[in-house]
């Protein structure tokens, strides 16, 4: 058997792909979705291994086919494509179809774990955790959402990249085995976990509605006496003040009502109950294919007739 002599793509080369591919979806149409992105993408690893212009203009021929998956998750199969290409262009019996046969094969399975890592998972988080911040007033925020987002998505781009260029072909063996449907389970997993973490530091509910006024007795009630003394004769008392000061500390009431109302009684079954419960039927009805926008108006509704009748304030 005649040794091949394939031509390396260097990193340089390999990174220029890398950097071509975060614009994967630039070109997007509704005929072959995001071929344009993939030849523009391929373009420095054409001319570095193809040296005519017919070979040149074949090969994008080729790479301008019928495309789509998760922008993300390209990655590999681009690097995995790299390979392929090498070894045609060194005379290895490799035509259109096996290449385009290996990007078909692997584009689905891989967009349908892109999607709940990053649009499921990884970008809520790091979202929620950002707004958290911006709802503080700091500017931190979305410098926090920008940075990290950027930085975790060209990473994972540029590694999953070289690991298909390294693997080759083999790597659809490694996708078959399960591992995708692991890091995509855990990942959802940890993604809720965070989740739930963050939901009562953004989402206030206020429930005013009074259920019950009980009158406190009078012995445990703060006493303003030496205050309202030292008010009507013009001078401030400091000892008077920290006399209060001190019995409000101790527990003593200050109103002459213990106001209980619905909110009070939800904080004391569990607090942040009722915005996990919210966030909760949001998701249910994502799940069941409600549309955002209805569920939006939805709340719209039930937050201003709650208002009315005095359930939310």
């Amino acid at each position: 058997m005649t040794e091949l002599n394939v031509v390396k793509l260097t990193k340089k080369e390999r990174i220029s792909v890398w950097w071509r591919s975060q614009f994967l979806q630039a070109s997007w149409n509704y005929e072959r979705m995001q071929n344009v992105g993939w030849a523009f993408a391929m373009m420095p690893a054409i001319k570095k291994l193809y040296h005519t212009k017919e070979d040149r203009a074949l090969a994008l021929k080729r790479h301008l086919e019928f495309f789509n998956t998760h922008p993300y998750v390209a990655a590999p199969i681009i690097g995995v494509t790299l390979t392929l290409e090498e070894e045609k262009a060194a005379g290895a019996p490799i035509d259109n179809a096996a290449i385009q046969g290996v990007k078909i094969g692997m584009m689905g399975p891989l967009a349908g774990v892109g999607d709940p890592i990053f649009w499921g998972t990884l970008r809520p988080v790091i979202g929620a955790f950002a707004a958290s911040l911006a709802l503080q007033g700091s500017i931190i925020g979305p410098l926090v959402f920008f940075f990290a987002w950027n930085i975790i998505r060209m990473s994972f781009l540029w590694y999953t990249q070289e690991l298909g260029y390294r693997q080759g072909s083999n790597i659809t063996q490694d996708l078959s085995g399960g591992v995708m449907q692991k890091i995509t389970q855990g990942a959802s997993i940890l993604g809720m976990f965070i989740m739930g973490v963050l939901v009562p530091r953004w989402t206030t509910m206020n429930f005013p509605m009074v259920l019950s006024k009980v009158d406190v007795d009078k012995k445990s009630l703060v006493d303003f006496s030496g205050m309202i003394t030292s008010a009507n004769e013009g001078k401030l008392n400091v000892n008077s003040i920290r006399e209060v000061i001190n019995q409000i500390n101790s527990g003593a009431n200050v109103n002459p009502q213990k106001v209980t109302t619905l909110g009070d009684m939800f904080n004391q079954l569990i607090p942040g109950l009722m915005p996990l419960l919210l966030t909760l039927g949001c998701m249910w009805l994502l799940r069941k294919k409600v549309s955002p926008i209805t569920i939006i108006f939805g709340l719209f509704v039930i937050g201003i007739l709650g208002y009315v009748v005095g359930i939310f304030g």
